[in-house]
């Protein structure tokens, strides 16, 4: 790993158009931060939540907004190498953990249902519940562009329904919380350039469930990389219909 002081450094000024620029440009198009927010960062330990850490500290440092922030990790079930290693990459990085524990692993280790999409919701759940308890007005997750547009497909393909993941979310069973995705912008190729840089092994999925059970979201990552050989601008254009929805052309199901 190399100095913190070059990690930080690397944010603003190496990975500046690629990363900090793009999530600043997120935060400002969509008003993800707002003066006396107060908003927990949710880690993970996998990459994409480490960087939104780091550029959420950034930001504070060097934007006008008045906000707080609060890092806080859940521990679902990790094993210990796992968790130790979690500790050890927030100390390096000077991110100070909240710490609560959940046996969200255990729980969907016993059931038959989609494994993923149900651990997703009952992180969610804590998350929201934890950040409320302790003051916090919005969570931010570290879903990134290619998390959006394989989303969107995987609903399309494998869900016949057209949903995909928004920058900004009102939570339904929550009052006055929020979740955003400030790294709603920046590319995964990206993400894994400034990791590389860092030279820091941050965790993949510490779900032993879900490594033994890939699921679809591989095979999507193929497809697009295929569209975009015979479309370079494929990926951009998956995105963008997020956005560009034609009412006079799509309905909802009576």
């Amino acid at each position: 790993m190399i100095k913190i002081e070059d990690i930080e450094k690397s944010i603003i000024k190496k990975f500046r158009k690629e990363i900090f620029r793009k999530f600043v440009k997120a935060i400002n198009d969509f008003d993800l931060i707002k003066d006396g927010d107060k908003i927990a960062v949710c880690i993970s330990g996998g990459k994409d939540s480490f960087l939104l850490a780091k550029c959420m500290q950034e930001l504070k440092k060097h934007n006008k907004k008045q906000f707080e922030l609060c890092f806080i990790l859940m521990n679902p079930g990790y094993s210990k190498e796992n968790f130790q290693k979690i500790l050890n990459i927030s100390k390096h990085l000077n991110i100070d953990l909240n710490i609560f524990d959940s046996n969200i692993f255990d729980i969907i280790s016993k059931t038959n249902t989609n494994k993923c999409y149900l651990c997703a919701r009952m992180r969610r759940g804590a998350l929201y519940d934890y950040a409320k308890k302790n003051g916090c007005n919005k969570i931010a997750l570290g879903h990134h562009f290619n998390d959006v547009i394989e989303t969107l497909l995987l609903n399309q393909l494998y869900n016949g329904q057209f949903s995909g993941m928004l920058p900004i979310l009102s939570s339904d069973h929550f009052e006055n919380m929020k979740l955003i995705r400030p790294l709603y912008y920046v590319k995964e190729k990206d993400i894994i350039s400034w990791s590389k840089y860092s030279q820091i092994n941050f965790l993949d999925c510490a779900c032993g469930t879900t490594q033994k059970n890939l699921g679809k979201r591989k095979e999507i990552k193929k497809l697009i990389e295929e569209l975009i050989k015979g479309n370079p601008n494929a990926d951009i254009n998956i995105f963008n219909s997020m956005f560009n929805v034609n009412p006079n052309t799509t309905k909802e199901k009576s």
